[in-house]
């Protein structure tokens, strides 16, 4: 009886198991389209477990302690940040987490890690290009595209599938200790940039994933550049016109045109409504009118700051519940999006609408192969990340950041045979500032190395500080300083004193390198009360004026750099320098950038993409301003800036020829061509950014007298002429009227094009 009932139950059994083990590997089967995988997978899931997908954990510090892993990781884990671990440890710990996660949890379901990528990697030994403040300088798209597919690379062979880049923000406060990550204060032009760093890091302008690249984040929507006082994640309350026109087109260019897969909400709060539960903005406007259908993730600790900070939460609980509600999917860093299960069972959240959320996290763990080939490969990372052809990439682009603000009788570029001593003096001179969120390139450059490697033994090179602007902690690395909570200054006697020293050395000199600016404690991002990075002043501070007026006073040629992270207010330095060369952070190659643009190796051709004031007290300075601003000077001073947007120098002299339009009236959806020619008049070949702007001269409501709608970077050999044109159409054009309808307006509008937003030639044309 026994043995027929064990034949009788046999196949059933078998059966069962096959179909069990059928079923249990379902979403594991490559072969099987993506969403036929993720819905197998989001069905076997318990809500914990789905939860736990949609947040991101800071770094696990011991992942080599398997009961702490487990107790972190038992549900599994949507996304891991890992920061400032060597290459070795970066890729040891990955595989080792990835595998835990692999056979230690139920589903097995692999973890996204992240990265940093705003100038370059954020680890060691990575490739450093410049801050992108300077990178934006370079006008260059097509470097864009290129040097964030070098970033893709080196993060995606470490084991990362997302980058917490690119900043779009807006910058329109330089005090603002952030602005070093923005592309400026322009929203066309930083649309522009963005978009093409978007291309670079995922591969494509589809949405798709290439690959070897990794998907990007838009940060920070939205209004985050314009901060009251100019202090980090305060109230940006400015008018829906203002936000439409200016904070938001940029996002919306990049979400229209390349299609990031994740976009991040910003700390601050708009008309007493913070970002992170703000469903006008995050549902409305972005899902609802932009059609933006990726991921949308908080910032660190976005969702905590409901309640800890802007004290619109009651609970952690209701904190969470509003993020939620608001279209928050994923919690960056924090525990209060661990409370959505109860909130789930006590019906304020549908279920399904979770589900939705793991959906596309789930999405890009298939697509991005983790379920098939989930680990990093040691010797390719390291190969990858010593290409010869990113350290090229990485000179180029800090070249191209490099902008001329003056060159007085024409002093630069040196002659090598002119100078037989050159003292090289500074705080910035022998050192590498790399900016808010560095990385740590295995070798950098500073202007003092930059120069010996140029001149060799044709001159002699002599070298002082000059003073100290910020006191290094004990570990002397651009990290710590970027993390350090305490900002340490040297007594001004100490300065004084090096101040006599460094009139000592260069009046041994035939000419004499300055070098002054900031350093990463002064322009950063703010956390706190002890972690600070905003300025109430953009003066030069620690006596660094001193030491070149000290200079000056020697009478001999004095050519500045500022190395950098905000604009400077450097009046008595424009004055009285014979050359000034806005550096800002220029990564690894520093450097050698500097010395191939003083003695002539290349023609500068970067151009400011933030206006550079001239006191604090001119704030706010933008060239978009309204007709009714800088209608009159100050009593004590002219309203006009220091440097205006689009500005710089060149070893060349380019003439434009008068604009020619293909039309002279056209009617609403029509188009039309302007033209105009650009000749290099010069002594060498230069590259120049022809910039094209647009003011409506008569409208319903107040517009900007111009606004760049175009730009065009272009090479000229010498004497040699191009022909460059732009097509004119709607999207130039249109505008929110006061009904808030985004329409074009018969009647005239000026065109400009030119070298920068004050020097151009004009032509007038109408809309029917």
């Amino acid at each position: 009886m026994i043995k027929q009932v064990f034949f009788l139950v046999l196949p059933i059994f078998l059966l069962f198991c096959f179909c069990t083990k059928k079923e249990e590997f379902t979403y594991k089967n490559p072969d099987l389209p993506v969403q036929e995988r993720i819905d197998d997978l989001i069905s076997r899931m318990t809500l914990e477990e789905k939860v736990a997908q949609l947040q991101i954990e800071d770094f696990i510090y011991d992942y080599t302690d398997t009961v702490k892993l487990y107790e972190q990781l038992k549900n599994g884990l949507g996304m891991l940040s890992s920061y400032q671990l060597s290459l070795e440890e970066t890729v040891e710990s990955r595989n080792l987490i990835q595998k835990f996660v692999i056979e230690n949890t139920r589903l097995g379901i692999p973890v996204i890690f992240l990265d940093e990528g705003l100038h370059g990697l954020m680890k060691p030994d990575a490739t450093s290009f410049p801050q992108a403040i300077g990178l934006a300088c370079s006008w260059d798209t097509e470097l864009y595209e290129k040097v964030y597919t070098v970033v893709a690379h080196e993060m995606r062979s470490r084991g990362a599938q997302i980058a917490l880049s690119p900043v779009l923000d807006v910058c329109r406060d330089p005090r603002w200790g952030r602005v070093e990550e923005t592309y400026g204060e322009d929203p066309f032009l930083n649309g522009m940039l963005a978009s093409a760093a978007i291309k670079g890091f995922q591969g494509s302008a589809d949405g798709t994933i290439a690959p070897g690249h990794v998907a990007a984040t838009l940060k920070h929507l939205v209004g985050h550049g314009e901060p009251e006082n100019g202090l980090n994640i305060s109230p940006c309350n400015k008018s829906e016109r203002v936000l439409r026109e200016f904070h938001m087109l940029p996002f919306k260019m990049a979400v229209d045109s390349v299609k990031p897969y994740t976009v991040m909400a910003s700390y601050n709060e708009i008309d007493g409504v913070p970002s992170h539960k703000n469903k006008w903005l995050l549902k409305k406007v972005l899902r609802d009118e932009w059609g933006f259908d990726g991921m949308l993730i908080s910032d660190f600790g976005g969702i905590e700051m409901l309640y800890e900070r802007h004290k619109v939460a009651n609970t952690p609980q209701d904190a969470a519940l509003q993020a939620y509600e608001a279209g928050i999917e994923i919690a960056l860093s924090g525990n209060f999006y661990a409370h959505l299960p109860q909130l789930v069972k006590e019906g304020k959240i549908n279920e399904d609408d979770i589900d939705k959320a793991v959906a596309k996290i789930l999405h890009l763990k298939f697509i991005s192969g983790l379920f098939d080939n989930r680990y990093s490969d040691l010797e390719e990372a390291k190969a990858i990340s010593h290409l010869e052809s990113s350290k090229k990439l990485a000179l180029e682009a800090a070249q191209k950041s490099i902008v001329l603000l003056e060159n007085r009788n024409s002093i630069l570029p040196l002659n090598i045979n002119k100078y037989k001593t050159i003292a090289v003096i500074g705080p910035c001179a022998n050192d590498v500032s790399l900016g808010g969120y560095p990385g740590g390139p295995y070798y950098k450059v500073s202007v003092l190395q930059g120069i010996k490697n140029i001149v060799g033994d044709r001159a002699k090179v002599l070298y002082s500080k000059g003073c100290t602007i910020t006191k290094d902690s004990e570990m002397d690395i651009n990290y710590k300083r970027w993390q350090a909570d305490s900002i340490k200054f040297v007594p001004r006697e100490e300065n004084l004193q090096s101040i006599k020293e460094a009139v000592k050395v260069a009046r041994q000199a035939d000419i004499i390198i300055l070098c002054v600016g900031e350093t990463e404690y002064l322009c950063r991002e703010a956390w706190s009360k002890t972690h600070l990075g905003d300025a109430a002043t953009l003066d030069l501070i620690c006596e660094q004026n001193e030491l070149a007026e000290a200079l000056f006073n020697i009478g001999k040629p004095v050519v500045v750099t500022l190395s950098n992270g905000r604009p400077l207010s450097v009046n008595m330095i424009s004055e009285k320098a014979d050359a000034l060369l806005e550096c800002w952070y220029m990564g690894q190659e520093t450097g050698n950038a500097v010395a191939d643009i003083l003695f002539g190796n290349l023609s500068p051709s970067g151009k400011l993409t933030i206006t550079i004031p001239r006191s604090v007290g001119q704030l706010p300075q933008y060239y978009n301003h309204k007709p009714s601003a800088r209608f009159v000077d100050y009593v004590t001073m002219s309203s006009s800036p220091l440097y205006p947007f689009g500005y710089g120098l060149s070893y060349s002299n380019f003439t434009y020829s008068k604009p020619v339009l293909s039309k002279l009236a056209i009617k609403k959806n029509e188009k039309t061509l302007v033209e105009i020619e650009v000749k290099n008049g010069g002594p060498m070949p230069a590259d120049e950014i022809v910039q094209l702007y647009i003011r409506d001269k008569v409208s319903s409501v107040s517009r900007p007298v111009k606004e760049l709608k175009g730009f065009k970077r272009i090479k000229l050999n010498v004497g040699e002429s191009k022909t460059i044109s732009f097509e004119i159409n709607n999207s130039m054009l249109s505008f929110y009227n006061e009904d808030m309808e985004n329409v074009v307006e018969p009647g005239e509008f000026e065109i400009m094009i030119g070298r920068s937003s004050v020097d151009y030639q004009s032509v007038t044309f109408a809309v029917e």
